[in-house]
């Protein structure tokens, strides 16, 4: 197939583009404006194949769009391209607005036009799958017999959650009303390389090489299904090439952990692996931990109920957390030219997302 990615240079993104490039025979075209997370160095391996592309091009842009889907004549879009971080959202909700409802709907007026004119043939191959978030469901009580599933009611707590829960709303209203051949993901909190460090976990591994505090938000005990991005990278190419149009897959790791029980492994990990890199100071990487005030409005829980996606496709997690977690550490460990060149731009390991819109 050839497969329109967009966003295809960010976290996630890169990772479906490695893994469609490195395991299937699909053509790629990543679309990517750039921003801030977009990195383009995170596809340097698959930048040197031939079947793959590159534009740089703004989902909210209204001619470059249609112009490039009468280029590239894609099989399939898989649409990840999104403002993604809850702090980032709570200082500046417009961008979110713009790229994360406006853009979707952009894309999905010129998607249904381009697909209305294919061939027959073609027509009935044409996939849009909108890759999602957990966040749209909102918060979960500690019963850990409580999961999100696919039919769990929306209730988004933050502006970035509600912008992916519009967009969510948007793809179902084109499925339904104009018949476009819709796919829909919604996955739990993923990591692993090439994450941006304005998260948790990639936050954290460069906090403490730093020497810098680690801030944990509130008490720390807020609990998330932590899904290995590779692991998603797969489910994903999975549900675009044998999931059912008009369907939703719920896509978790199974790997519920409080906030504090990340960081501390974190902690653990580097004390195995670099015991000698903390500053004269510090007794153990842990001393660096710092509670400071919570988010506002932070949701508590998230789980995922992946059975759908396990039974109807045959789709499950090969990484358990702690697989996944000393792997995520020792990418950062052995890519410090990677991390160095984001740190020497726009973000510093700040702390972001505690004013008011």
């Amino acid at each position: 197939m050839n497969i329109l990615v967009t966003g295809g240079s960010g976290f996630i993104g890169s990772a479906v583009i490695r893994h469609l490039i490195d395991h299937t025979e699909h053509f790629v075209l990543n679309l990517d404006c750039l921003t801030y997370a977009g990195n383009p160095s995170s596809l340097a391996k698959a930048a040197q194949d031939a079947r793959y592309s590159f534009r740089e091009i703004n989902i909210c842009d209204e001619v470059a769009i249609p112009a490039l889907l009468e280029e590239f004549q894609p099989d399939a879009i898989m649409h990840l391209a999104a403002e993604s971080h809850v702090d980032r959202s709570i200082d500046g909700p417009r961008q979110f607005m713009e790229t994360n409802v406006m853009g979707t709907f952009n894309l999905l007026f010129h998607a249904k036009n381009y697909w209305q004119h294919l061939a027959e043939d073609k027509k009935e191959r044409f996939r849009f799958h909108h890759i999602s978030t957990d966040e749209v469901y909102g918060d979960l009580p500690a019963d850990p017999s409580v999961l999100f599933t696919e039919e769990t009611s929306y209730e988004p707590s933050s502006p970035y959650s509600a912008s992916k829960a519009a967009s969510d709303h948007l793809v179902r209203a084109w499925g339904r009303t104009y018949g476009l051949p819709i796919l829909l993901t919604n996955c739990s909190n993923n990591y692993g390389p090439y994450h941006f460090p304005e998260k948790l976990i990639p936050h954290i591994i460069l906090n403490a090489l730093a020497g810098k505090p680690l801030p944990i938000y509130g008490d720390g005990a807020q609990i998330r299904d932590w899904l290995y991005v590779d692991d998603h990278a797969r489910a994903l190419t999975t549900v675009l090439e044998a999931g059912k149009v008009g369907e939703t897959y719920n896509i978790g790791g199974h790997n519920e952990k409080k906030n504090i029980e990340v960081v501390n492994t974190i902690c653990e990990l580097l004390e195995e692996l670099v015991p000698n890199q903390k500053p004269e100071n510090v007794t153990r990487y842990s001393d660096l931990i710092t509670y400071v005030t919570d988010r506002p409005g932070h949701d508590h829980r998230y789980a995922i109920d992946a059975s759908k996606i396990e039974e109807k496709l045959g789709w499950k997690p090969q990484e358990t957390f702690e697989t996944g977690l000393r792997k995520t550490v020792q990418w950062y460990l052995a890519n410090q030219e990677w991390w160095e060149a984001v740190l020497n731009g726009s973000y510093q390991l700040e702390r972001i997302g505690t004013t008011e819109a």
